[in-house]
């Protein structure tokens, strides 16, 4: 992976990677950053045992793959959630 992001935007794909309903996809629409990329973010910036965590958690979840869920479109945020800023998916 060869691109130089800022803190925030790592911290910004972290925070997406665990989002149980936010795609591989939407992440590399938004970062230009693979699956395999994701993974290996994620394994260089969390500590071991998180990563563990997160890898068992998405590890075959159809939410994490868009060609793997069974709706196409909808909405699938709570009202309550808060606004998440710097996201060009929100804004589209």
């Amino acid at each position: 992976m060869n691109k130089n992001f800022t803190i925030r935007e790592i911290d910004r794909i972290i925070a997406m990677a665990w989002e149980d309903r936010t795609t591989f996809d939407a992440i590399a629409f938004q970062f230009g950053l693979k699956e395999q990329e994701v993974i290996n973010l994620m394994r260089r910036e969390m500590k071991p045992s998180s990563f563990r965590l997160w890898r068992k958690r998405v590890q075959g979840r159809a939410t994490k793959h868009q060609k793997l869920r069974s709706f196409e479109n909808g909405r699938f945020k709570c009202s309550r959630q808060k606004q998440i800023t710097h996201n060009k998916i929100s804004k589209r």
